[in-house]
This record gives C-alpha cells, structure tokens and sequence, in this order.
C-alpha cells in the first residue's frame, strides 16, 4: 500500500487492555495476557467481548513489526498497512496455539480450534461427445502430498518444533519502506526463515522420511465415472483427495468435462444436431441415406413418397438425441437440418422437362406491351459479406477524408488571418 503515513492517533488502548506499561517485555506481556484470557474465557463466563479484544492486543504487541507501526502510527495505520486480511486471528486460535491445548482440561473450547481448509485440485478432462452419449470410465494417475506417517506430521524425529524466532510464530512479516518525506509503504509477505509455517526444526532432529517437510508425495490412480447424459463443463468430485497438511482439512480433487467438436454432431442440452445436404432431385423427388449414431447403430433415415424438402428445412428424430442425466432411459430430440444443392445450370431440354412436370412460374406470361414499357437490367452475382466489408471500409476512408479536408481548411484559414 501507498499512502500517505498516518497521523499519530491513539496508541496506548492495547497496553490498557493487557494492563501492562508501554515498555513492558515479550514476558510481561504474556503474563498479563495469560491471565487475563483465562479469567475471561467465555467457557468460564467470561466476557467474549473483552476476551476477543485481549487476543488482538496480544496478538499486535506480542509482534515486534506491529508493534512497532502500533507505537508510531496507532491503531488507524495497522489497518490501513494490512487491509482486510490484516485484522486479528480467531481469539480462539489465539488462546489455544498460546496454551498449547486446553487449560480448563477436557477436550478443548466448546467452538473447538477451527482448521482451515485446504485448497482444491481443478483438472480438465477432455471427452469426446461419444464418451458423454454413451457413459465411459477413464484412469487418471496423480501426485499428491500426504501426511509423513514416520512423524505424523510433526517434522521432527521426537515430534518437538521451536516458535520461529523471525516472525514470532505467526508466519507473517510486515515491513515498513519510507518512500519519501511523509511517504510510506507497508507489505505484509510470509517469514522467509520459517516459509510461513510459523515453527523452525533443527537439523538434527528432522524426520528422515520427509526430511522436516512434514509431507511426502504419494502416486495415487483414480477412476472418474463419465456417466451418460453429462454436460460440457460438469464436475466431477473427489472428496478429501487433495494435498495434506497438518492442521488443515484435505481438498477436493476435481475435473472438469471438456467436450472435444465433433465432426457431424452437435449437441445442445438434451437434443443432437445433424447436417445433411441433399441434391435438388432428393429434394423433390424423395431420399434415402444411413446415418451412424454415436452409439454405432445404423439409421436409416428417408423422406415419405411424393414429400418434398425445401432449403433449411429441419426434421426431428424422437428419443434419439443425448441420454438425460441420471435418466439414461430418457433421451432429447435428433434434428436433422436439410440444405439443397442447386445444379449450376440447366440446358433447353431439361428446362422443357421441368416446365412439364412442376407448376407454373408465379409471375405468369408478360405482354409485349408490358415488355416494351420496361428497361432490361443484367444481374450478376455477388458475395455479399464481401460488399458489405467493402462499403464500410470506404464510407470509413471517406469520412477520415472529410475529417482531415476540415481540420485542414481551419488550419489554412488561421495561418491567413496571422
């Protein structure tokens, strides 16, 4: 954070909360912490109010980076420096990582110690629509950290680890750069002596298995069901197959459906789509063709006698689109969309055959009056994307034209007024 450094506002409310001077020691002010936390636990009755504001002011002072800004600045410039995340600890966590346990005895705090959550593992699985039409089970090998089960993962040989000196068992660091007169910046970035772990092993009393790291890495081959009927896109869960760690609850392992294209099919939701083109004879005088389904069965698909397709025609196939999920024996529509192919050209006698058999033209026979009173035009074909694109790349041109003609003349109109 940039910023300008803070005016010094109230820094004396964490010593009188804790009860201490302001040059008290790291031991006096673990003693009044101690102390104070336990006469006010809320197992005990106690105040959560008063308990949770104890385990923030022991939380900054015990901290010599904080405590510093905390001395200089206030409490105002703590938050500022840390943003949201820079707040106080779970007073709980605070308590029982001090106490290393329970005082009152028993099984702990009625909350209990919250862990945190590991996070969770995101893999792609690609899939052909052939997989999700018709179900498939895929083997995935993977690496993943467990627990140490040498140490339990405790990191050490006899299980003992020292409160890291650097950070003072938090993990974190803030360091403060003056960046110029009233100018300062504060960053808060993991322990570089501990990794953010909070504790340091010594060298000797490392586990020889995991080497301190408390964690080793495992093969693991999982199995993913594709069931029948699966969307692109859908998850598939491994509960508590992430990375271990001590303290923390395991992640989830999961994938997630990629469909690859497919060359004929198309599918949206439930319904299949399929392309086929016919010639203009297919189209008007009847068809018949086979389509192969994703499954490998052979559909014949053909039209009803005298029947005519016209161009971009769909027709529909009941109960042969995708199976539904998690109702397999339920399945959506197969469109089939029809396109016609034009012949490029057709001589006199084939004309004649068609004028035979096909109605008459719509606009009928025109006079040779009505003929004489008209003009002759010539078509010609175009593509018309192309001249679209075209037009508006021009009318473009012109307008910057137009716009440098103006900018130009007002240009020429001061230097003659000057």
């Amino acid at each position: 954070m940039f910023g300008r450094a803070p005016k010094k506002s109230d820094n004396t409310k964490y010593y009188e909360i804790l009860g201490v001077p302001k040059n008290a020691s790291q031991d006096d002010l673990k003693k009044a912490y101690r102390k104070a936390a336990i006469k006010n636990h809320p197992d005990k009755g106690g105040d959560p109010e008063k308990f949770k504001e104890l385990a923030q002011a022991y939380e900054v002072l015990s901290d010599p980076e904080k405590r510093e800004i905390y001395d200089q600045y206030g409490e105002d410039a703590l938050k500022e420096g840390m943003g949201a995340g820079g707040g106080a600890h779970d007073p709980f966590d605070i308590f029982q990582s001090f106490f290393g346990g329970n005082p009152f005895g028993g099984s702990g705090s009625s909350r209990g110690r919250r862990q945190r959550r590991g996070e969770d593992v995101i893999h792609p699985l690609k899939v052909s629509l052939e997989d999700l039409y018709n179900g498939t089970s895929k083997k995935l090998s993977l690496s993943r950290n467990i627990i140490c089960t040498k140490c339990k993962g405790k990191g050490s040989k006899s299980g003992a680890s020292v409160k890291c000196p650097g950070c003072q068992g938090s993990g974190m660091k803030v360091s403060i750069r003056h960046l110029g007169p009233s100018m300062i910046q504060q960053m808060q970035h993991p322990c570089n002596e501990c990794k953010g772990t909070g504790e340091t092993i010594n060298d000797k009393d490392r586990c020889p298995q995991c080497k301190g790291e408390k964690v080793v890495q495992e093969k693991k081959v999982l199995e993913v069901h594709v069931e029948k009927g699966m969307q692109n896109g859908q998850r598939i869960t491994f509960p508590g197959e992430a990375d271990e760690a001590p303290d923390t609850i395991t992640g989830d392992i999961v994938f997630v459906l990629q469909q690859k294209e497919h060359p004929k099919f198309k599918r949206k939701g439930d319904d299949l789509f399929f392309e086929h083109t016919l010639s203009l004879m297919e189209a008007l005088c009847g068809f018949q063709f086979i389509l192969t389904h994703l499954d490998g069965r052979q559909l014949l698909i053909k039209s009803h006698p005298g029947e005519v397709v016209k161009p971009d025609q769909f027709k529909a196939i009941n109960d042969e689109g995708m199976p539904m999920y998690q109702r397999a024996f339920m399945k959506g529509k197969l469109y089939i969309h029809f396109t016609v192919e034009f012949p490029d050209s057709l001589n006199p006698d084939q004309c004649k055959a068609l004028e035979a058999v096909l109605p008459p033209r719509s606009s009928g026979q025109l006079s040779d009056m009505e003929l004489d009173e008209c003009e002759e035009t010539t078509l010609h074909d175009v593509n018309i994307e192309e001249e679209m694109r075209r037009k508006q790349a021009q009318q473009a041109q012109e307008a910057y034209d137009e716009d440098e003609d103006m900018h130009g003349g007002a240009q020429r109109v001061q230097c003659a007024q000057q």
